[in-house]
């Protein structure tokens, strides 16, 4: 049995790594967290989580440009949300996998 290889582009080989890169960081791991459900403006996230507001607007911004989270406008008031079942899933499931001891 022949199995096919197909050897991954520069471009995939980047996002993929990026995004390892944004899960391999706590802050942006409770954020994402947070956003698995319902969406939340950039004070509620650092209400919430007990951030910095410049902090979760800067790692909300790394996650915007990974197509991770998304957002909207409501006024003056931009609520975000995330953008990636795939990635979502993978987050739940690894979490899932360390509360399982």
């Amino acid at each position: 049995m022949e199995d096919k290889y197909e050897e991954l582009d520069e471009e995939t080989l980047f996002i993929v790594s990026q995004t390892f890169k944004a899960l391999g960081d706590p802050t942006r791991i409770k954020i994402l967290h947070l956003l698995f459900n319902q969406e939340y403006s950039v004070n509620d996230i650092a209400e919430t989580l007990k951030l910095r507001q410049s902090t979760v607007s800067h790692q909300l911004r790394f996650l915007k440009n990974l197509r991770l989270v998304k957002n909207r406008r409501e006024g003056t008031t931009i609520y975000y949300s995330h953008d990636d079942e795939h990635v979502m899933t993978v987050l739940n499931q690894t979490i899932q996998h360390a509360l399982h001891t």
